[in-house]
């Protein structure tokens, strides 16, 4: 009877002890739970946190970028514009491959900015606004310089070009500069650096190009 009774004694020890380290581990898990994501509800929350976080995934913007794009897209059009009217104008070869090279460098980023505004759901510029809505923007050419370029030819075109040219890719430049201070979007702030880079270096160019002359 004795053995029997301290048998069951021991089974009964084991049991609780058993049970005391499961409400321990319990008890354990609730509290690591509770240090990380808040109380009980921690998968209800982290389910609203990932719609949340999509549209940041798909573009974290905020106003400066697509005060960027909005404004930029306009201002390639023109400088686009104004590299067209080159290789029939321009005497110099230098300039004709430098608006080759304005030309192939913005049009692609007028589509890849246009892009953005549309997953954004902001509004595309549209193609006539810009001798409407641009006037005030840096750098932007008038419609009375606009038509003294497309009526020079020669030696006076390139002149006047790279002079407007210059002018054009300051206001640019500023503008970029201004997107990497303020704005979010990752992709958008990597192309300011390219401009700034590509056009202070065309700046560059002309201006001794223009000593040259």
């Amino acid at each position: 009877m004795t053995s029997t009774r301290s048998l069951f004694r021991r089974t009964a020890v084991l049991v609780s002890a058993s049970a005391a380290a499961l409400v321990l581990a319990a008890c354990g898990g609730g509290d690591t739970t509770s240090e990380h994501d808040g109380h009980a509800a921690p998968s209800a929350s982290a389910s609203p946190s990932a719609p949340a976080s999509a549209p940041a995934g798909q573009g974290q913007h905020n106003a400066a970028d697509a005060a960027f794009a909005k404004g930029m897209i306009p201002h390639h059009r023109q400088a686009v514009e104004m590299a067209d009217l080159a290789p029939s104008r321009a005497r110099s070869a230098e300039v004709k491959k430098l608006a080759e090279d304005i030309r192939k460098a913005q049009d692609p980023e007028i589509r890849t900015m246009s892009g953005w505004l549309t997953s954004w759901g902001e509004q595309v510029p549209a193609e006539g606004a810009m001798d409407h809505s641009a006037h005030g923007m840096a750098g932007m050419m008038t419609a009375e310089q606009m038509d003294k370029l497309k009526n020079a030819s020669g030696a006076a075109f390139d002149t006047a070009f790279m002079e407007l040219m210059i002018e054009h890719h300051e206001g640019a430049v500023a503008m970029a500069k201004t997107e990497q201070a303020q704005g979010a979007f990752p992709a958008a702030k990597t192309m300011a650096e390219a401009i700034i880079t590509s056009q202070t270096a065309e700046i560059a160019q002309m201006n001794k190009l223009l000593g040259k002359s």
